[in-house]
């Protein structure tokens, strides 16, 4: 037979070491599993889980913890007021992340808030690695598979069935391991300043602020023809918002986005003509009625000069496929941006994203400074986010670049 042809090896499931922990959902248990996190040394793997596609908001249903000497914690955030007490003693360890930017913000509701941190999917993408889920980076370090099957579950729902706890737990069980191995690699590579200098941005990360028009992104919205009809979807996107966010239920589950769009064009002016349309057909939509119609009449009734305009407003440059025509210095610089920082990624492994963001390349390339040198690049750069390794790499090839 040949390697071709050979049976691939079968990948061993990643296990629990120790048996499943009881869910820490009251004083007391929180109590001792903190006093045995406060007496260990060395960092903390810690997970959350959301209920992101059933829930309106993006709070913390499941914490997972894990530190070497405590074992892992598993801990139900929605049976205390906060986790000040477990972030206290966590104290100034650090914290062992998988994509962090997820996991910052729902942890920072319950108190809890990072002194230093190690992102494993992070570290990943800085060594340009084809892939960096946790499962695959848990298989290309360790030799182990990790299944994912309830990564999408209700993690709202009480009591929490055991096989998703276990999940919940696998996710935090070599975390520790996983990021020795990570580290080392980015030392091997020269990478592991860069990276430190990313972890500790990561600090101050917080969820991006909401849109100014958020009911913009409703999809199919292109599909709108006239400001009119433009005013409807708006009232509609708005009324099924404020529903879910009184219910806590992701707004898709009250009305999906093409209901709101064959509403908005129908514009059905009472119950009888509303029944007849399609979404209406189920019964979740049906139980609002009367806030559809409410909404329909609303925009109905704006006057002209407060509807809403075809096109959002915009901050910043137009969009780049725009500039060859209408501003074509500017796309010849951006083009050259490009070339360049695609070219530095390509010399020190990195993704170009990475690399520097690049709306900053774009930005650049549309205002440049008065003066175009390495420093006022820098300069630039700096004031708008960039971390001083990106600044050392691009800042003088990018002012060439940009002359």
């Amino acid at each position: 037979m040949s390697e071709a042809d050979a049976e691939p090896v079968p990948v061993p499931p990643l296990t629990l070491r120790d048996p499943l922990p009881p869910v820490i959902d009251d004083d007391d248990a929180l109590a001792r599993y903190c006093a045995q996190i406060s007496i260990t040394d060395g960092p903390v793997a810690l997970d959350a889980e959301r209920a992101s596609g059933y829930r309106y908001s993006q709070r913390a249903y499941l914490v997972q913890v894990r530190r070497e000497g405590a074992g892992i914690g598993l801990v139900d955030p929605i049976a205390f007021e906060d986790l000040r007490d477990l972030d206290d003693a966590i104290g100034d360890a650090e914290w062992i992340l998988h994509a962090a930017t997820q996991d910052l913000p729902c942890l920072a509701e319950i108190g809890m808030h990072p002194s230093a941190l190690f992102d494993t999917e992070l570290a990943g993408r800085l060594l340009n690695l084809p892939r960096v889920g946790l499962a695959t980076l848990v298989e290309h370090y360790l030799g182990m598979s990790l299944a994912k099957e309830h990564s999408a579950a209700d993690w709202s729902t009480r009591p929490l069935p055991e096989p998703w706890l276990e999940y919940a737990a696998l996710d935090v069980e070599v975390l520790i391991e996983l990021r020795d191995l990570v580290e080392a690699d980015l030392e091997r590579t020269g990478k592991l300043e860069w990276a430190r200098q990313e972890f500790e941005a990561l600090l101050s990360f917080e969820a991006h602020p909401v849109r100014e028009e958020p009911w913009r992104r409703t999809s199919g919205i292109h599909q709108v023809r006239g400001r009119r009809m433009l005013g409807l979807v708006r009232e509609l996107w708005l009324r099924r918002d404020a529903i879910a966010r009184d219910r806590d239920v992701t707004p898709g589950r009250i009305l999906a986005d093409a209901g709101i769009l064959e509403l908005a064009k129908a514009a059905p002016q009472d119950e009888h003509a509303l029944r007849q349309l399609r979404p209406m057909r189920g019964r979740g939509p049906r139980r609002f009625m009367d806030d559809w119609l409410q909404a329909i009449a609303d925009g109905q009734a704006l006057p002209d000069d407060e509807l809403p305009q075809s096109s959002p407003r915009r901050e910043g440059p137009p969009p780049p496929r725009a500039w060859a025509e209408k501003f074509p210095e500017a796309a010849a610089r951006l083009a050259r941006a490009r070339e360049t920082v695609t070219a530095i990624a390509a010399q020190h492994d990195l993704p170009v994203e990475n690399l520097v963001t690049p709306n900053l390349v774009r930005m650049l390339a549309w205002d440049p400074p008065a003066e175009v040198t390495a420093a006022t690049i820098g300069d630039s750069l700096l004031g708008d986010g960039a971390r001083p390794w990106q600044v050392d790499l691009v800042a003088g090839p990018l002012a060439e670049a940009l002359r």
